[in-house]
């Protein structure tokens, strides 16, 4: 495989480099979850996280990552810097670059930022989600914990459950799923939901559809709280038109489905209380997935910086 520095989307990753972190999240996750927790991997690299969102899940999966990669992890607190005075993305990655960082985790709310960074420094930059558009580590785990749960993604059919038209999750993670030779569909609200003309993907509008098309898994988009007082988003009727109820999760039981969601989980609105404990509910496995995903992420990744020491 060809060295790259960055990964600000699936859609530029060739099928050998998807396979190749695939794979080599596997390895990551033997290291982690055995006796050795941590490896000489990136000792000596330095890893940023510049996050210009709110991130839990994200931010610590990948600085835990690069820890147990033993590299050397800053996080850049947006909210208390200069960019908060006026400063320019431009500006701070100078700022930052004269630190010599070599990998740079970045989030922003505007699509195409992460690309505008890596096209300006010579560190590593991935994509940790911008905007609507993207957030490649997040498909890498999700492919990750299908192929764990099922030995395989090819053939396996994943119904994407929420808000599609702004969610850079179902965008990511339906072009992995794709490129990995999975059927994709999607259901959400209406006005919310792509035409399948546009996107290639079957929409259904109700549950029913859904069963009957025989999925393997159900992935349901996390509701933003700041759009559950709108129209679209009252969040007993979502719960009872798109969510799994106590009832639909029998029916999904009885079918063996499996359940995920990128967290965190608004209960009672995507999911019922009981839906977090059911047996093949793969929500606690895609965090501790996302660590290994990341490691190989991390790890495959070439920056510029390595080369100019």
């Amino acid at each position: 495989m060809k060295p790259r520095k960055d990964l600000i989307t699936i859609g530029s990753l060739s099928d050998e480099e998807i396979n190749t972190i695939l794979d080599s999240a596997t390895a990551m996750k033997d290291i982690f979850t055995k006796s050795v927790k941590k490896v000489p991997a990136l000792k000596g690299k330095s890893v940023l996280t510049l996050f210009y969102e709110p991130s839990t899940r994200t931010r610590s999966s990948f600085e835990v990552a690069a820890h147990r990669l033993s590299a050397d992890v800053t996080t850049f607190t947006v909210g208390t810097s200069s960019v908060v005075k006026g400063e320019s993305v431009h500006d701070t990655i100078d700022t930052l670059m004269s630190m010599k960082m070599d990998y740079i985790i970045v989030r922003h709310k505007n699509s195409g930022i992460p690309d505008v960074i890596a096209r300006h420094c010579k560190a590593a930059v991935i994509n940790a989600g911008d905007g609507a558009h993207a957030h490649p580590s997040q498909a890498f785990l999700d492919a990750f914990t299908i192929r764990e749960k099922y030995g395989t993604v090819a053939g396996k059919r994943v119904v994407i459950i929420g808000d599609i038209l702004h969610s850079r999750v179902a965008r990511s993670t339906s072009t992995i799923l794709q490129r990995l030779g999975a059927q994709v569909a999607y259901m959400g609200p209406g006005p919310l939901v792509p035409l399948q003309a546009h996107t290639g993907i079957p929409r259904f509008t109700n549950w029913d559809e859904v069963f009957d098309w025989k999925p393997d898994v159900i992935y349901l988009l996390r509701v933003q709280n700041e759009r559950i007082d709108t129209p679209f988003f009252p969040a007993g009727d979502y719960h009872q038109a798109f969510g799994v109820t106590e009832e639909r999760l029998k029916i999904i039981d009885d079918l063996d489905l499996g359940i995920m969601h990128p967290g965190p989980v608004n209960r009672g609105v995507e999911l019922c209380d009981a839906a977090m404990e059911y047996r093949n509910c793969l929500v606690c496995n895609q965090v501790e997935n996302g660590i290994a995903a990341r490691m190989s992420i991390l790890y495959h990744l070439t920056p510029q910086t390595q080369n100019n020491d």
